[in-house]
């Protein structure tokens, strides 16, 4: 037996121009199918009511702009959002760092260039001004046209040695000892931290409030095709109104 909604059959050519743009799909036949019955559904009902648009997105969306409605979130509703979801409301860590790079590479002797990193090294701890001569002069980073400077760095932007030595230093601080990573060996200098804090509920209200929004409308769409769904026709599959990438 064939699909079919309130009497019009969806066919396999249907399908077969539906089926592209559900290739992510973990069933992308089935979504396909789901997506034109919701689809058809959702015409027809824009058809009953009158409502009127240039394509079948538009009348969609007209239909939905007028049939489902969710009032704004209050402030209570946000000021719970936030309360109970601390770990999505905080700026995170920050570090403002240099480096002069050392880079292993086949020409260059391992232990040479251990020796030259720590003689730099020592020269800076008698001498930490020197830090951006130096880099210009010894490091194999672009950074070194900088000074060394990397910027702002989060966590997770560099590799785990790296991103555990700047983020146990002090402001001001220059590791003590060279930095062995894949790319060779550093010298590393914390300029300034900004440590992990809490964002201020009204600095994020807006954001929250939309968000809620958002989840409530769709929450509303989701009963609006059940409600569809339940009332309508259909031969040929058995179908949740839940399941669509139309509200997504």
């Amino acid at each position: 037996m064939g699909i079919s909604v309130n009497g019009i059959d969806i066919d396999d050519a249907d399908i077969a121009r539906e089926l592209p743009h559900h290739d992510g799909a973990g069933n992308p036949l089935k979504q396909a199918v789901h997506e034109l019955v919701l689809r058809r559904l959702l015409l027809d009902e824009a058809q009953r009511l009158g409502v009127q648009g240039g394509s079948d997105d538009d009348r969609i969306e007209a239909l939905f702009a007028q049939e489902v409605r969710v009032p704004p979130a209050d402030d209570a509703a946000c000021r719970t959002f936030y309360a109970q979801r601390p770990q999505l409301f905080r700026s995170g860590a920050l570090v403002e760092a240099r480096h002069i790079l050392f880079q292993v590479t086949p020409e260059a002797p391992l232990e040479l260039l251990r020796a030259t990193a720590q003689a730099v090294l020592d020269a800076l701890k008698l001498a930490p001004e020197r830090f951006g001569e130096l880099a210009a002069q010894y490091s194999n980073c672009p950074s070194g046209a900088l000074g060394g400077n990397l910027g702002q760095l989060s966590p997770g932007q560099s590799v785990p040695e790296f991103d555990a030595l700047v983020f146990r230093l002090e402001a001001g601080a220059l590791a003590g000892h060279l930095l062995e990573t894949r790319f060779g060996y550093h010298i590393v200098q914390v300029l300034r931290r900004v440590e992990d804090q809490a964002i201020a509920y009204e600095a994020v209200q807006a954001q929250i409030a939309d968000r809620l929004a958002r989840a409530a409308w769709q929450r509303a769409v989701h009963q609006y095709l059940h409600l569809l769904v339940g009332r309508a026709d259909i031969a040929g599959i058995k179908l949740e109104g839940t399941a669509s990438p139309l509200v997504q």
